[in-house]
C-alpha cells in the first residue's frame, strides 16, 4: 500500500503511536531501532513530563533550594553563580555531575528505575479496562475523572514486595497519584503479603470443605449458608483470617466484591423470582457476629418473602425497619 495513501486515508489510529512511528523512522532514513521509536513516542507522553516535572519540584528542586545551589522564579529555574563560572570551571563540573551519574548507575544498576517499572509486563487492555471500569474511570485515590487526567493501573501490593499480577490487587491512579505513591512508613511490605496466607487451624472459614465452594477467586470463596434465611444465601468468605471487615486489605475487599458482583449476577439471571439482594456483615460480638472471621451475607430477596421488607437491614434492631412510622 502507498505510504502516503495509508496516512492520509487508512490509518486508523487508538493512540498517536503510529503516526510517531512513521515520522520517526522518516527522520532517519527509514530505519531506527526500537529504543529510539520508544523514545520518539515519550517525546508526547504529557504524562510522563509531569513526573518528572514533579520529581523536579517537590524533591531535587527543594533540596538544591535548599542549599542555595538554585533559585525559582515561577517556571523558572536558575543556578546561583553561574555567570561567575569561566568556560573551565563549567567543564569541570559537567565532568563531576557525568562521573557522579556514572558511577551511581554502576552502583545500583537498573535498581534506580524500579519506581517506574511497577508492572514488570503491560497490564492486558482487556483486564486493564475491567480495573478502569471497576473504578467508574476514576482515580481510586483523589477521584479525579479519566477525562480530566489519565489514569494508570497500579499495583496494590508493590510488584517489588510481591505482589501478583491479578485483578484484585490492581486499581487505577491518576498519573499523579501513581507517581506520589510511596512507602510512607516503616511497613514491611514482605510480611504485609505473607499475610494473605494466614490462617488459624480450628476456625472453619480457614479451612472449608472444598466441595461446598460455589464460587472462588485467588482471595476469597462462597459456600452455602448452612442456615439460609432465604434459598440460595451465601457467604462470602476472605481465605486469609481477618476477624471482621474492618480487617481485609484493598486487595480482598476488591476479591470479595467480585465474588458478590458474579454471584448476584448468576443468581439473577438462574432464579427469576428473585427481585432484591440483601449484603451485610456482622462485625463485632454486639453486632451479632458469632464466628470470628470475616463473612459477607448475600441474601437474595423475593416479592413477599416477609409481610413487610421496608428498612431491609435496619431491621436488625427491632422496631426500626419502618422508619416512616418513628
Amino acid at each position: 500500500m502507498n505510504l502516503k495513501e495509508f496516512v492520509r486515508d487508512k490509518m486508523i489510529m487508538s493512540h498517536i503511536y503510529q503516526p510517531v512511528m512513521i515520522k520517526a523512522l522518516l527522520e532517519h532514513h527509514g530505519k531506527l531501532d526500537v529504543t529510539s521509536i520508544a523514545k520518539a513516542i515519550s517525546l508526547y507522553d504529557i504524562a510522563q513530563t509531569e513526573y518528572y516535572e514533579n520529581i523536579t519540584n517537590n524533591m531535587v528542586g527543594k533540596i538544591l533550594r535548599k542549599h542555595n545551589i538554585v533559585q525559582k522564579d515561577k517556571k523558572i529555574y536558575e543556578l546561583n553563580g553561574y555567570t561567575d563560572l569561566t568556560p573551565i570551571e563549567i567543564d569541570e563540573i559537567i565532568n563531576l555531575c557525568e562521573n557522579k551519574i556514572e558511577a551511581y548507575i554502576n552502583k545500583r544498576g537498573d535498581a534506580i528505575w524500579e519506581h517506574r517499572r511497577r508492572n514488570r509486563h503491560p497490564v492486558p487492555g482487556s483486564i486493564r479496562y475491567q480495573v478502569l471500569k471497576r473504578a467508574k474511570f476514576r482515580c481510586e485515590c483523589c477521584g479525579i475523572s479519566a477525562e480530566e487526567k489519565a489514569l494508570e493501573v497500579d499495583h496494590i501490593t508493590p510488584k517489588n514486595w510481591g505482589g501478583e499480577d491479578s485483578i484484585h490487587n490492581y486499581q487505577a491512579l491518576c498519573y499523579t497519584c501513581n507517581a506520589q505513591k510511596k512507602d510512607t512508613d516503616d511497613t514491611n511490605f514482605g510480611s504485609f503479603t505473607q499475610s494473605y496466607t494466614h490462617r488459624e487451624e480450628d476456625c472453619i472459614f480457614c479451612n472449608p470443605t472444598q466441595s461446598k465452594i460455589v464460587y472462588q477467586n485467588n482471595l476469597s470463596y462462597a459456600i452455602n449458608d448452612s442456615y439460609p434465611v432465604t434459598k440460595n444465601h451465601l457467604l462470602v468468605i476472605p481465605k486469609r483470617h481477618a476477624i471482621d471487615y474492618f480487617e481485609l486489605h484493598q486487595a480482598e475487599m476488591n476479591a470479595v466484591n467480585a465474588i458478590i458482583l458474579e454471584a448476584q449476577s448468576e443468581l439473577s439471571r438462574r432464579d427469576s423470582t428473585i427481585s432484591g439482594f440483601n449484603i451485610g456483615a456482622n462485625n463485632g460480638r454486639d453486632a451479632g457476629q458469632t464466628i470470628f472471621h470475616c463473612h459477607i451475607h448475600l441474601i437474595p430477596r423475593r416479592f413477599d418473602d416477609v409481610s413487610d421488607p421496608t428498612g431491609g437491614v435496619r431491621n436488625v434492631i427491632p422496631g426500626k425497619g419502618n422508619y416512616h412510622t418513628l
